[in-house]
């Protein structure tokens, strides 16, 4: 297993996501490092990251709405504390 670097941002959604969502499989992946110099990025970290998600919640739902339910599960850390944020998102039997 792959493990990633995490800050309290990471932890925060990564604990938002299991809570809301159930996930067999979870990766909070901190992508700032890569933004440095963009829109967004004020070198504090923790403002860019791709969520790679695979949830029973997510069978026979489409792309918009697994987005859409990590979308809400994250609402406020999106206003206020992460600038970007990519979804990998797919059901078990997808996997």
């Amino acid at each position: 297993m792959t493990t990633y670097p995490t800050g309290p941002v990471a932890t925060a959604i990564e604990e938002r996501l299991r809570a809301a969502l159930s996930p067999t499989r979870l990766a909070v992946i901190d992508d700032s490092e890569k933004h440095r110099g963009h829109a967004g990025h004020d070198g504090s970290g923790e403002s860019h990251f791709t969520v790679e998600i695979v949830s029973p919640t997510f069978e026979g739902q489409s792309r918009v709405a697994r987005q859409r339910a990590v979308n809400t599960a994250l609402a406020d850390l999106l206003a206020e504390r992460v600038h970007a944020l990519a979804i990998k998102a797919r059901a078990p039997s997808e996997v």
